[in-house]
C-alpha cells in the first residue's frame, strides 16, 4: 500500500514539477524528461544486471514494435500534458485521467468485442452527459482532457499486448530509447537557437530538469511493486488519487478557475467513476464464483 500511495502520490503532484521548470517550455521539457529518463533507466539496468533482459527486447521485433507504438503514445500524452499545466489546464487534465477507465472500458468494447454489464453501460451513458456538460462550462470541447484518456488509454491496451514479456524498467528503458534520438535534435535545435533553458537559468534549474528522470521512473519502480503485492480492486480504487491531487493542486495552489458547471461535469465523472468502480468490486467479489468475471474486470 505505502508503494502504491508513493507512486499515484508522486503522479498527483507532477503539477507543481512542472511549474517550478518555467520558463523551460513543454517542448524541451518533454525532451529533457526522455532523455534524463533514459540515462536514469541505464543506471538501472546496471545496478539491476538487466542487460540481458534489455537486449532480449531490443532483439524480438514484435516487443520492440509493440514498445516503439507505445513509445508514440507515451510521447503524446506527457507533452499534451505538460502542455496543458503550463497554459492554466491543469484542472482540464486531470479530468483526462479521470476517464481514463471509462475510456479504458470503451476500447474494450469497440476493439476486443467486450460485452459490458448494465452497471457500466450506465456508467458510460452518465461520461457521456458529463462530457456534454464539460463542452458546454468549456465553450469547447474539452480536447486536452480526451487526448489525455485516449493517448493513455491506447497505451494501456498496447502495454498490455507486451504482457509479462518485458519488465517495468525494460519497457521504459526502450521507450525512452526510441524517443531519445529525436528528443536530442530538439533539445540542439533550442539551445542552437537561444530557445533553450537547460544551460541558461542557472544549476538549480539545470538539476531540476535533469531530476526529470528521476521523477518519471521512480514512480513507475513504486507501481510495479505494488501491483505485484496488491489485489487488482486495490490498485483499481488507488489510481483515483493521482487525478484527485492534480485537481486539487490545480484548484488549490495553481488557482485555476472553477465554475459552476465545470463542477456539475466533474461531479458526473466522479459519479460515473463510482458506479464503475462499484460495479468492478462486486465482480471480483463474484469471481471465485464465475470464473468469466475474472477475465472481463483485468482487462480494464
Amino acid at each position: 500500500m505505502a508503494f502504491g500511495l508513493a507512486a499515484y502520490g508522486l503522479w498527483g503532484i507532477l503539477p507543481l514539477y512542472f511549474t517550478a521548470l518555467i520558463p523551460a517550455g513543454p517542448l524541451e521539457i518533454v525532451a529533457n524528461r526522455i532523455v534524463w529518463s533514459l540515462l536514469f533507466c541505464f543506471l538501472l539496468i546496471t545496478a539491476l544486471r538487466g542487460w540481458r533482459t534489455f537486449r532480449a527486447a531490443l532483439a524480438n521485433w514484435r516487443t520492440f514494435g509493440t514498445l516503439s507504438l507505445a513509445a508514440g503514445l507515451i510521447a503524446v500524452n506527457w507533452f499534451t500534458y505538460t502542455f496543458a499545466v503550463l497554459n492554466g489546464q491543469a484542472i482540464e487534465a486531470s479530468l483526462g485521467y479521470f476517464i481514463n477507465p471509462l475510456v479504458s472500458v470503451l476500447l474494450g468494447v469497440i476493439l476486443l468485442k467486450e460485452r459490458l454489464r448494465p452497471a457500466q453501460w450506465v456508467a458510460m451513458g452518465v461520461a457521456f452527459i458529463a462530457v456534454l456538460v464539460l463542452a458546454f462550462g468549456y465553450g469547447n470541447v474539452p480536447w486536452i482532457a480526451l487526448i489525455l484518456a485516449l493517448s493513455f488509454g491506447f497505451y494501456g491496451l498496447v502495454k498490455n499486448r507486451v504482457g509479462g514479456r518485458v519488465d517495468a524498467v525494460t519497457s521504459l528503458s526502450v521507450e525512452t530509447l526510441v524517443l531519445a534520438p529525436v528528443s536530442v535534435v530538439i533539445m540542439l535545435i533550442l539551445l542552437a537557437g537561444s530557445q533553450a533553458t537547460l544551460l541558461s537559468e542557472g544549476p538549480g534549474h539545470f538539476w531540476l530538469m535533469a531530476a526529470s528522470g528521476l521523477i518519471t521512473a521512480l514512480p513507475l519502480l513504486f507501481f510495479g511493486a505494488a501491483a505485484r503485492r496488491l489485489p487488482l480492486s486495490t490498485v483499481g480504487m488507488l489510481q483515483y488519487l493521482a487525478p484527485i491531487l492534480q485537481f486539487i493542486t490545480a484548484l488549490v495552489f495553481l488557482h485555476e478557475p472553477m465554475p459552476l458547471e465545470r463542477w456539475i461535469g466533474f461531479g458526473l465523472v466522479w459519479l460515473s467513476l463510482a458506479i464503475l468502480t462499484a460495479d468492478m468490486v462486486v465482480a471480483l467479489k463474484r469471481a471465485p464464483k464465475a470464473g468469466a468475471a475474472t477475465a472481463g474486470v483485468a482487462s480494464h
